[in-house]
């Protein structure tokens, strides 16, 4: 049974969909069709983590793998979690590992977007789901039928990717482990999927599109998204259930992004407050300086305003 030899890990808002689709394309590689499958990292619970079929259910998702030479897939909290890094590591401790990192008020500001688009983040601004964070972790303000874990509320702690790599680094070793700046991915979008195939042992001069992928969205029908993400009771019960229950899981799942990218227009973010943006770099700027140490590469000049 064809099993994953690799893994997109995270982080959240950092290029991860657009490096699952670039290799995708690669004749060589099988990309789980299912993007984030989330079957490891025990440490989350929620409707993402559902894992339905244990082991079995997950390997079935790379049944069309193939002669494929590398067979992966990505999800993005896998670089989050305390348990995944060791829970891939025991499925496979040859598997490279794949991880981007964006500035973190960056990815804060897009990640906190991104929950307005999954309807899973009700709070009308950006500050007011920074200052509710201590209120969260006391259990309190989280909506409720959350699709993601309550962790993915923790905006700070979703950014502090030093000690996130490290774990990475010291469960695999750095050999195995890349790390990529979405920086890079976004000005030379050739050379990092070179580096990337590269890092992959695969042919690195196959030609393929590297086309601006997962731009910023909007809702076209709240309601929707709620209902594709958290169904309501009725939904588990009578002829519905029923009929779920005939029809096999992969294809429920193609359904439900098919509608999700029906329920999403393209929209620009709104600039964030220059003052909120200042006072966050200041916040993270030691956090960068640990990941500058950690990747012996100066990345402070995501603490200065552009």
């Amino acid at each position: 049974m064809p099993r994953p030899n690799f893994f997109i890990v995270g982080a959240p808002k950092c290029g991860t969909t657009a490096m699952y689709a670039y290799l995708n394309a690669h004749p060589d590689v099988f990309m789980c069709p299912i993007k984030e499958p989330h079957y490891f990292g025990s440490d989350f619970v929620g409707g993402r983590f559902k894992r339905a079929g244990g082991l079995a259910g997950y390997l079935a998702l790379f049944d069309g793998a193939g002669e494929a030479q590398r067979i992966g897939e990505a999800s993005i909290f896998y670089l989050f979690s305390q348990r995944a890094a060791q829970e891939i590591h025991d499925f496979d401790p040859d598997a490279k590992i794949i991880a981007l990192l964006r500035s973190p008020v960056e990815m804060l500001y897009a990640w906190y977007y991104e929950l307005r688009f999954q309807a899973e983040e009700p709070l009308p601004t950006f500050q007011a789901a920074l200052e509710a964070e201590a209120e969260r972790k006391q259990g309190h303000m989280i909506p409720p039928r959350l699709f993601n874990m309550p962790e993915s509320l923790y905006y700070r702690d979703l950014a502090k990717f030093t000690a996130q790599v490290q774990r990475y680094f010291d469960v695999f070793g750095r050999d195995v482990v890349q790390v990529t700046i979405f920086d890079d991915l976004k000005t030379d979008t050739p050379g990092v999927y070179r580096r990337t195939l590269e890092f992959l042992d695969l042919d690195p001069d196959v030609a393929v599109t590297l086309d601006r992928v997962n731009v910023s969205k909007t809702l076209r029908f709240p309601a929707l998204r709620r209902f594709l993400h958290a169904p309501p009771q009725w939904w588990y019960r009578g002829p519905v259930a029923l009929g779920r229950a005939l029809v096999p899981e992969m294809q429920r799942r193609r359904v439900n992004q098919w509608l999700q990218r029906l329920n999403a227009r393209q929209e620009s973010r709104p600039p964030m407050d220059p003052d909120l943006r200042r006072q966050l770099q200041a916040d993270f700027r030691p956090e960068i300086e640990q990941l500058s140490a950690l990747l012996d590469r100066d990345l402070t000049h995501w603490c200065a305003d552009d």
